[in-house]
């Protein structure tokens, strides 16, 4: 007699901890106190934070092109030749987080002397290591697939980011939409959160031959500090600021969950020069 047909077990879906328990750490980062050199209440923690954001850049200002430049070639050689270059983007991508420590980890306000976020000079010296880490060992194959409906929206928020097109006029941010903003702005390549939209928005469409690992980590912490930076909408003077964020919060986003395939070292672009 023949037993009764066994039913197909049904998978049972795990609890996802390790992407939690990811962004609590890198929340509790975030979270760091600041050194400063004159002594602060916790309350004025985000003016200290915009004091330093406001001026942290300025002696690096006049390297802004040379950033934009070196980032449009990057592009360009990737669709001259697929394949080749992902050695060069991840430690690109790696070099420019770790040129964040001083252009915006650290530096001398008017108010406060001399600050230092902590938390992101950490962050950014990982995401540094992690992604010239990449280049060594080759995981990221640079070729740009076809985007989708979706992706072409978030190229846009990209280009947006990109371009940061914003003035400060009587301690308010106002839209500026002025195109030589795009060549000059030093906010591209020395903010975290101009910057990493445009690294993400290159690594979407890469995938899925990207390092999951480094792309979740750095996906994480943009859309972290998206969060944060959601308080400006509740300043009139700072609202534009705000609306300037929202390329990091969704692309962040959606980079945490775009489908990625941790390529093997020598498909990651073995081809000299890549």
């Amino acid at each position: 007699m023949e037993g009764r047909p066994r039913m197909p077990k049904t998978p049972v879906k795990k609890f996802p901890w390790k992407p939690i328990l990811l962004f609590l750490g890198f929340f509790v980062l975030s979270m760091f106190p600041l050194i400063a050199q004159t002594p602060y209440p916790p309350q004025d923690t985000q003016d200290v934070i915009l004091s330093l954001l406001m001026v942290s850049d300025l002696p690096y200002a006049a390297f802004a092109p040379v950033l934009r430049v070196a980032t449009l070639l990057l592009i360009g050689l990737i669709l001259w030749q697929p394949g080749k270059w992902g050695r060069l983007l991840a430690g690109y991508i790696g070099a420019n987080y770790l040129l964040l420590i001083l252009t915006c980890a650290q530096g001398s306000t008017e108010k406060y002397g001399y600050v230092i976020i902590t938390g992101a000079l950490i962050l950014y010296a990982l995401l540094g290591i992690l992604w010239l880490a990449a280049a060594f060992r080759n995981t990221l194959r640079a070729a740009f697939r076809k985007p989708t409906l979706l992706e072409w929206g978030l190229i846009t928020l990209a280009l947006l980011a990109f371009w940061g097109p914003y003035a400060v006029v009587g301690g308010a941010v106002q839209p500026w939409f002025d195109p030589l903003r795009l060549m000059t702005s030093p906010d591209y390549g020395m903010m975290f959160c101009f910057t990493t939209p445009v690294f993400l928005m290159l690594l979407i469409l890469c995938t899925p031959a990207v390092p999951r690992g480094t792309l979740r980590i750095t996906a994480v912490n943009g859309f972290i500090y998206a969060l944060f930076n959601l308080s400006h909408w509740f300043f009139p003077e700072r609202w534009w600021m705000g609306f300037l964020h929202l390329p990091l919060l969704l692309i962040s986003l959606y980079a945490m969950s775009v489908p990625v395939e941790n390529p093997s070292p020598k498909s990651g672009g073995s081809v000299p020069g890549g």
